[in-house]
């Protein structure tokens, strides 16, 4: 039933994702899905006393609207795990205020477009692999990265958030290649997962 259960789990992540939450509730949702989902990321052991995740304040100086500039090419990321090495394309490259960030498309059945990251809060306030702002393969549609008319993107920092591996080392992650590896720190968004002690 394991494989029911992450169709719920997709299924859920996407409802959250498109449905009407402002962040706050978009934030108590997942926080409830995290705690309670049979393939919530937290480790069964450590799920009882679990009372979220960690969040900087809203920041609207997150939330950017940028050009899109056309970009090719491929790289290929050894997850480590199951999966293998991974083939991502470039989509384009957004120049945000933050340095330039390339979104990627995975190159696997169904596809899906995919926004890693490293910032300057990396390995300090936030996980030291990088956060996502969107990995469509999982679900994570609308919040993070909106493509807009005109080669335009907006992105939203706020609705960065951690890979599965930052909360469990079962997980195998695709993490941010150097390109998407910024040097400003962009406090907005998830904060490193600090499990309380079971």
């Amino acid at each position: 039933m394991d494989d029911l259960d992450l169709l719920d789990w997709r299924e859920q992540v996407a409802r959250m994702y498109l449905g009407g939450l402002d962040l706050a509730g978009f934030r108590a949702a997942r926080d409830a899905l995290f705690a309670g989902h049979p393939q919530s990321p937290i480790p069964v052991d450590r799920r009882a006393g679990f009372t979220g995740l960690a969040y900087f304040p809203p920041n609207p100086d997150a939330v950017v609207d940028v050009p899109l500039r056309p970009a090719s090419g491929t790289e290929t990321i050894d997850t480590g795990g199951p999966d293998g090495v991974v083939r991502y394309r470039r989509v384009g490259v957004a120049e945000t205020p933050w340095g330039p960030l390339t979104l990627w498309w995975i190159e696997a059945y169904g596809g899906g477009l995919f926004v890693p990251l490293r910032d300057g809060t990396s390995g300090r306030e936030t996980y030291g692999g990088g956060r996502y702002l969107t990995d469509t393969v999982k679900g994570t549609y609308g919040r993070g990265v909106v493509v807009l008319p005109g080669s335009r993107v907006r992105l939203d920092v706020n609705y960065a958030y951690n890979p599965s591996c930052a909360y469990d080392d079962r997980w195998a992650c695709p993490l941010a290649p150097p390109e998407n590896r910024l040097d400003s720190p962009i406090p907005a968004g998830e904060k490193t997962y600090r499990p309380v002690s079971p």
